[in-house]
């Protein structure tokens, strides 16, 4: 039981939490605003404006640096991590929503095109990140893990 205290405790842990988070529920205004309905899938959905992926890593790993030095073993793990992520976001997850759009309307051309039916299948089309999102994420994760520094320490 200890340890799971601990493990909900630990700040580096709560960093990444948390700036999923604030990224999630900012994402779920941003598309009820924009989209003029409520929608609570966004709130645990993938894409969208801000990056949560995003948000996670940056604040984690920022929070790390702050607390142990940018010069520790824990910071360079975290911070290429973010990295990674980061860039992934962009390119293999934001192709995989643009694939996904593209298969779901050829879907319906073929539908409508024959008498012929294909299978239906629902494909994700909120996957992926634009540098923008990203960025916004990054944004959102470099004030979150601050505002734990502040709180915290």
């Amino acid at each position: 039981m200890e340890q799971v205290v601990e493990m909900f405790t630990n700040p580096f842990l709560l960093a990444g939490l948390s700036g999923w988070f604030v990224a999630q529920v900012i994402k779920t205004i941003l598309y009820a605003i924009i989209n003029k309905r409520f929608d609570i899938s966004r709130l645990f959905g993938d894409g969208g404006m801000p990056s949560g992926h995003s948000a996670t890593v940056t604040s984690m790993a920022l929070l790390i640096g702050l607390v142990q030095g940018f010069g520790s073993v824990d910071f360079a793990i975290s911070f290429i991590l973010a990295v990674i992520v980061c860039h992934d976001a962009t390119g293999v997850r934001l192709e995989t929503e643009k694939q996904a759009f593209l298969i779901t309307e050829m879907v319906k051309a073929f539908s409508e095109l024959t008498e012929d039916k294909l299978p239906e299948v629902k494909l994700k089309q909120f996957v992926g990140h634009t540098p923008i999102q990203v960025l916004a994420g990054i944004t959102v994760g470099i004030a979150n893990a601050f505002l734990l520094y502040w709180l915290m320490f």
